[in-house]
């Protein structure tokens, strides 16, 4: 009775603690799914045998000759009554289990607490470890010291969960050194380069890159460069490898949060002191590491001892931390959580915090397109007049034989600063227009996005084209005054062109004339840019996720391309359309009017009339503006509980997140499967998956199963 009350306690507490960090499924959604999988019926409701649970719904252990031991051990951590069956709320007490941010501990004390009872015996833990392919492989001292520390002299101290968690956190610690003192059979303090390696292999594999493996422990190439390794040295060795997040951020802190900026020895021990008390052993060593994988000199076949030539004078850099770093899979556990908070309860920020947030964006989105509009417009200029240029055998010989001529026509007869007549306008309606860009086209990928975050490129290019519509509203106002300032300076008359008159001129209705050949311009081009931008900075990402300013700035030019030039047809009409014709000059009547005219008049070419200089305008325009946006989002990054606007940052799936795209798979249960494998990465518990070993057994081995 008070057994089955603890356990119904525990489940209660699970759940409670799981909804106050993730926002769970409906409870119809989830018991739905629970009844997929539920074949037995007992007591009148449905359960959940654990081979159903374990190799069907979280789809471990699926090939035939599973260990069925494993799978009992594996649904005991949901199965909280230890009948063999889960009820769905077990079932659901689990999925809230997985929300909290200590998941990973709580999972693996449920694993140890094998009668349910909320507390861990040492017979529990001796019972689960001896299971363990650890322990078969190098079995732990379990009259040790260590374990009676915990457990009581007579080993029959009850160990609640806090005082578990901190057990199983110094466990593989000890671990490592049991092994040590086993292969140090005389006392001596060091251990053979061999058994450094078996120990690492074993013990210590989870901590371990594919690099560090194949040309540091495979090879016996380890920076000492003797035959044996000495217990400060495997300390300090471990200590690094275990600790590798914090050397992250000890460089990252010595280079002001530069990931590109090279680091000698010396500068990284002064950021380790200031940040914390990592020894100058483990500094060596991770120097060494260093050197030894990206600069490694293989020598004869079988050596103990490779030599190796220094990288970058004693140098490193942040990718070189990549190569030496183990998969920390609590910590993509916890991020994960959190992104499935932020993604699957964005009505909860109040319209106040929504309106701080589209302040910002527009604030951030006005800087960014003012330094890519001034970084370019002397090649907007050229453009501009390029595309009005006249080729009809009536007008007489052509003002620029090409975009260069243009130039240098325009430095020498107008001075430098005619490169930049109508900058001011520009720079004046270039903020509303990006923000609204900006806005228009995150709010349509957010509505078009299922609830994990992804969306079609249908989508995507449906909220480009929706953003390109939208700013037509302050782009065409902007542009007809702009590039009747830009062709003012053809017109030789002693009166300056202001950008003022040229408002009064037109007037209200004035400004938007060509607003068709605008949209018709501006709506492909966003539709055509963004999904672009976002697929091309996917794949120059690096395996974190994180693009380095030069892969934004090259991939918003890449996009650039493809969008500037399919558009120049429209970009023509719309330039023939805004300006003001000259004596001589052939006039327009709309969209329509102009595109039979041109074609008459001057043939299909004249609509991709500066289409080249378009493209080196358009191009690096928006590549400056979308690095400049990022990296402003970088150095003033607030965090207003939704996600960030669309092209400001790229998530990467991580091989982890592949893993966990299981349709059935919802709230907490996105995260049971890095979960699960984290007992093994994070604790070393690995339990055998086959019911024998492979290799092929013997036949009496056989026979005796």
């Amino acid at each position: 009775m008070f057994k089955s009350l603890l356990s119904s306690v525990i489940t209660q507490a699970s759940c409670q603690e799981g909804a106050g960090y993730l926002k769970r499924a409906d409870t119809d959604r989830l018991h739905e799914i629970f009844l997929k999988y539920a074949t037995v019926e007992k007591n009148g409701e449905k359960h959940i045998t654990s081979e159903d649970f374990v190799r069907k719904f979280l789809g471990l252990f699926e090939e035939d000759d599973y260990n069925k031991e494993s799978v009992k051990l594996i649904a005991g951590i949901v199965d909280m009554d230890k009948d063999g069956f889960i009820s769905f709320s077990e079932f659901q007490a689990f999925e809230g289990l997985l929300c909290v941010p200590d998941a990973l501990y709580k999972t693996a004390f449920q694993l140890f607490d094998t009668n349910g009872n909320g507390l861990v015996a040492f017979d529990e833990f001796a019972e689960v470890m001896r299971k363990t392919a650890l322990h078969q492989k190098l079995p732990f001292n379990m009259e040790s010291t260590f374990v009676r520390l915990y457990f009581g002299k007579d080993k029959k101290r009850l160990v609640t969960y806090p005082e578990f968690s901190q057990f199983l956190h110094d466990f593989h610690e000890e671990y490592g050194v049991e092994a040590f003192k086993k292969c140090d059979k005389d006392g001596s303090g060091f251990i053979s380069a061999g058994d450094f390696r078996d120990i690492m292999l074993s013990v210590k594999k989870h901590l371990l890159t594919k690099d560090l493996m194949t040309k540091v422990i495979n090879a016996s190439g380890f920076p000492q460069g003797e035959r044996k390794i000495s217990f400060p040295y495997y300390m300090a060795f471990n200590s690094l490898l275990n600790n590798m997040e914090l050397i992250k951020r000890v460089y990252l802190n010595a280079t002001n949060g530069h990931r590109t900026q090279e680091v000698t020895k010396e500068e990284f021990l002064h950021s380790a002191q200031m940040m914390s008390q990592i020894t100058p052993l483990e500094v060596d060593i991770l120097f060494t590491l260093c050197d030894m994988i990206h600069h490694t000199n293989g020598g004869d076949e079988g050596s103990e001892v490779w030599v190796t030539t220094p990288s970058r004078n004693g140098r490193m850099v942040y990718n070189d931390l990549n190569s030496i770093t183990p998969e920390q899979y609590f910590k993509q556990v916890t991020r994960r959580v959190a992104e499935i908070k932020a993604v699957s309860s964005p009505e909860e920020r109040g319209v106040f915090i929504q309106i701080l947030e589209s302040t910002y964006r527009f604030t951030l989105g006005s800087v960014a397109g003012a330094v890519g509009a001034s970084a370019v417009y002397p090649i907007d200029l050229v453009k501009t007049r390029m595309q009005n240029q006249r080729t009809g055998s009536f007008i007489g010989e052509v003002a620029y034989r090409n975009s260069w001529d243009c130039f240098k026509k325009v430095i020498r007869h107008e001075g430098v600063f005619g490169l930049y007549r109508g900058l001011v306008p520009q720079l004046i309606g270039v903020a509303p227009e990006k923000a609204i860009k900006l806005t228009v086209n995150d709010l349509v990928r957010d509505k078009l996005s299922d609830k994990k975050g992804n969306i079609s490129l249908y989508a995507e290019i449906l909220a480009g084209a929706c953003a390109g519509g939208s700013q037509v509203v302050f782009t065409n106002p902007l542009e007809i005054v702009k590039i009747r300032l830009q062709v003012a300076g053809e017109i030789a008359t002693g009166n300056k062109v202001r950008a003022w008159s040229v408002v009064k001129e037109l007037g209200l209705f004035g400004l938007y004339k060509g607003a068709r050949a605008c949209l018709l311009r501006d709506v492909p081009f966003s539709a055509i840019y963004f999904p672009a931008y976002a697929h091309v900075k996917a794949k120059f990402a690096d395996e974190n996720g994180y693009n380095h300013p030069l892969t934004l700035l090259a991939a918003g030019a890449i996009a650039g391309i493809p969008a500037a030039s399919l558009v120049t047809p429209a970009d023509v009409i719309k330039t023939r359309l805004q300006v003001v014709a000259r004596s001589g000059q052939t006039t327009y009547n709309g969209v329509i009017d102009a595109t039979r005219k041109i074609y008459a008049e001057e043939g299909a070419r004249a609509f991709w009339k500066g289409a080249l200089a378009r493209v080196f305008r358009s191009s690096p325009q928006f590549g400056v503006t979308l690095v400049t946006y990022e990296i402003l989002q970088r150095l003033f990054y607030v965090d207003f509980g939704g996600s960030r606007p669309s092209g400001s940052e790229l998530h990467v799936a991580t091989p982890i997140e592949e893993t966990m795209k299981k349709p059935q798979h919802i709230g907490g249960y996105q995260v049971a499967l890095p979960v699960l494998t984290g007992l093994e990465t994070k604790f070393g518990i690995s339990l055998p998956r086959w019911s024998y070993a492979k290799p092929a057994q013997s036949q009496a081995q056989s026979q005796a199963q």
